[in-house]
């Protein structure tokens, strides 16, 4: 386990302390290699099927850790998950009936609201930039009522798509079957994968030819210590942004100020792209909103726009210096460009679960990257002098 976190930190080891790949056998690399086509090509086959088994697989995983900590603490396994799967059935529950309904309707006025705001905009502040800057916009291709009518037109046809999405699963019988079946299989499945967790690693574990099984475990328990460490962290820290920016931009008395700050929120995963997509609705609302309807008895449109920005810098200061360094750490040991490029890559390859798998999948991907990067730094490939061969 020393060895494994100091290739996670990236630190050098010694020959003692170094995890090295097991020598294969030709057989073993047919066994392997034949075991991830069939895999992966029954993943692709039964994509469809198998989507409430993968959600509940991660929802296992990520109450594992809590179950197990009941259990330690003399709790039989069963009362355990009992317990935390009522709890966080209640959990849902409450929040499905309390908190989504005012974000979906919050969130449904700010999209309302969306198409007019170019036509404010241009009305209200085209006057000042044309006298103090002295640039004038050529109507015909700055047309602010063309671009709302575009922005009604573009959310028509979202509702036209959802509308035919609908009538295309309920048309397609076996399809509309396997999608309501699985809104009811993931939390029976959840529960039961909670329960017999251990017993399927187990599993898993035994099936693992002997000379390579104590190498795959040692990498699993760091890629379980990276993804776990990562996904609870940061679905907390995205919890806990999207609370600061919404109740802050409610107290200040920002139209839609629930739906902006879940929004930022919600796509905070992607370092910096929840405070950009935040602070742009956050300032268009307020440049248009009436100053009549400012909160804290605030008249100055300008006090307003430094309220909003104060907001926004203290959801970034606490997530910065509270949240991720508590939450997250440095288990996944990214650069910010490498994970904006892995979620458009994910989005790119498979869709809208590629975008919400990217980051997960990459955060176990560097602990397998930094164990082969050190055993190619080991390697007489790497250590090579010569043309002929000597190291």
């Amino acid at each position: 386990m020393i060895a494994l976190r100091h290739v996670l930190t990236g630190h050098l080891v010694t020959d003692s302390e170094s995890l090295l790949l097991p020598r294969l056998s030709r057989a073993q690399i047919l066994w392997i290699a034949g075991s991830l086509l069939v895999v992966g090509w029954l993943i692709w086959l039964l994509g469809p099927v198998l989507t409430p088994f993968l959600i509940s697989a991660l929802l296992a995983y990520i109450a594992d850790p809590l179950v197990t900590r009941l259990e330690r603490m003399k709790m039989r396994r069963e009362v355990a998950v009992g317990l935390v799967f009522s709890v966080v059935l209640i959990l849902l529950a409450g929040l499905l009936l309390l908190v989504v309904p005012i974000l979906v309707r919050e969130t449904v006025d700010l999209f309302n609201r969306l198409p007019g705001y170019a036509e404010k905009l241009q009305e209200n502040f085209q006057p000042v930039i044309e006298e103090y800057l002295d640039i004038q916009f050529d109507v015909e291709t700055f047309d602010a009522a063309r671009i709302r009518e575009i922005l009604e037109d573009n959310f028509e046809s979202i509702a036209r798509a959802s509308r035919a999405a609908w009538s295309y699963l309920t048309d397609q019988g076996g399809r509309f079957i396997i999608w309501i079946t699985g809104i009811f299989l993931i939390p029976l499945v959840t529960f039961y994968l909670m329960r017999d967790w251990h017993r399927a690693l187990d599993t898993l574990r035994d099936l693992l030819p002997r000379n390579i099984e104590p190498v795959a475990v040692r990498l699993a328990r760091d890629c379980d210590e990276a993804l776990g460490g990562f996904l609870r962290g940061q679905l907390l820290v995205m919890l806990g942004q999207g609370l600061i920016y919404a109740v802050g931009l409610w107290f200040i008395g920002l139209n839609n100020g629930l739906a902006i700050g879940a929004i930022a929120g919600l796509v905070s995963f992607v370092p910096y792209l929840g405070a950009i997509i935040g602070v742009s609705l956050a300032v268009i609302t307020a440049l248009i909103q009436d100053t009549a309807t400012f909160g804290l008895g605030v008249e100055s449109r300008l006090v307003f726009l430094i309220l909003v920005g104060v907001v926004f810098t203290i959801g970034q200061l606490v997530e910065s210096f509270l949240l991720t360094p508590n939450l997250i750490g440095d288990r996944i040991g990214m650069h910010p460009v490498l994970v904006i490029f892995t979620v458009l890559a994910g989005g790119f390859l498979f869709g809208f679960i590629g975008i919400l798998l990217a980051l997960p999948v990459a955060a176990a991907g560097t602990v397998l990257v930094r164990f082969f990067y050190q055993n190619y730094k080991r390697s007489k490939l790497y250590a090579q002098t010569s043309d002929t061969g000597e190291s």
